[in-house]
């Protein structure tokens, strides 16, 4: 019988930004990339449209298909939209001291 390994609704930045209400990291890890609904978990993602710099959903979105064949990217995972806001901000300001600002994709990017 013919197996069809899955990729999994998402993939992961390498220094993924966690929000400090996010416990067990790895498992909800997992759920995300699996298509687990966790409806309180917030993704900051690399966003669909080539000109915005990041998109926030909920994990929940990315139950859809067709992210089976095109995975998300995703940068941070946090407990609450408020909480993604924050992070946001975090990475604006980190991408600001380090010279790139207004392109925080650019410098996440840069840091991969």
């Amino acid at each position: 019988m013919y197996s069809m390994k899955k990729k999994g609704y998402c993939r992961f930045y390498k220094q993924l930004y966690w929000g400090d209400s996010v416990k067990h990291h790895s498992l909800v890890r997992w759920r995300i990339k699996n298509g687990r609904i966790q409806p309180n978990v917030f993704c900051i993602q690399k966003p669909l449209s080539g000109s915005d710099q990041l998109d926030i959903i909920n994990c929940a979105f990315l139950k859809q298909p067709y992210f089976l064949e095109n995975p998300a990217f995703i940068y941070g995972i946090a407990g609450s939209y408020d909480e993604a806001l924050n992070l946001l901000v975090r990475m604006t300001d980190e991408a600001s001291r380090a010279g790139f600002e207004g392109r925080i994709r650019d410098y996440l990017d840069y840091l991969a």
